[in-house]
């Protein structure tokens, strides 16, 4: 039985017959795969910690022919403390939501699975207000896949906010939330950021409902 072993994160949980559960993973190495996890859903299963959303780990793999099967994995990160992070929480499962958008089989996405480990530590802390995390979340992200531009009359050096939008664009990801912007700067980075969303992408996600308003 030939393994692989791929590094990522959980994006979606869900149970599957009686006792397994089916996975969705974003994986460095693979991208966007599906996984069922046998017998994950049993008490005594070793798999019961990691079959969880927001889990990051390296997966032991077999694969099938649409889909493969979990034996194992080594978890570097569980995430179990944002669920007394609120409404943080939902902020991170909406950025699980758009990392599925823009997740692709057979497309490496190690920007991605950093920028979503990273946003995750940055809800932790609570240092960054939720509103102007979610915004520099979506401006990478964005740029991360090619669809973020400036705005018109806005560049990179043009003041607070077109600083800020070059930074989002090109900072390693563990200095990403590291700034403040002003009031008004904040304002014109938001509009900046929702302009492009709206251009890019076609849906609303779920987790969106539960988001504070900016």
């Amino acid at each position: 039985m030939d393994t692989i072993t791929l590094t990522g994160v959980v994006l979606l949980a869900q149970p599957f017959g009686e006792y397994d559960k089916r996975l969705v993973l974003l994986t460095r190495e693979c991208g966007k795969i599906t996984v069922f996890a046998n017998g994950a859903r049993r008490p005594t299963s070793s798999l019961l910690a990691v079959s969880n959303t927001f889990v990051f780990a390296s997966f032991t793999l077999v694969e099938g022919r649409s889909s493969y099967r979990l034996l194992s994995a080594e978890a570097v990160a569980y995430f179990t403390e944002l669920a007394a992070c609120q409404p943080g929480v939902y902020y991170g499962y909406y950025f699980l939501e758009l990392a599925s958008y823009y997740g692709q089989e057979g497309l490496e996405a190690a920007a991605t699975v950093n920028l979503i480990y990273t946003s995750l530590r940055a809800i932790v802390k609570g240092k960054v207000s939720l509103p102007l995390l979610r915004r520099i979340f979506e401006c990478r992200i964005l740029g991360i896949n090619g669809e973020f531009y400036f705005p018109d009359g806005i560049t990179r050096a043009d003041g607070e906010a077109g600083r800020a939008i070059g930074y989002c664009l090109s900072a390693p990801p563990t200095r990403l939330y590291t700034f403040t912007l002003s009031r008004e700067a904040e304002k014109e980075f938001t509009e900046a950021v929702v302009r492009n969303l709206k251009r890019a992408i076609d849906r609303r996600f779920h987790s969106e409902m539960f988001l504070e308003e900016d």
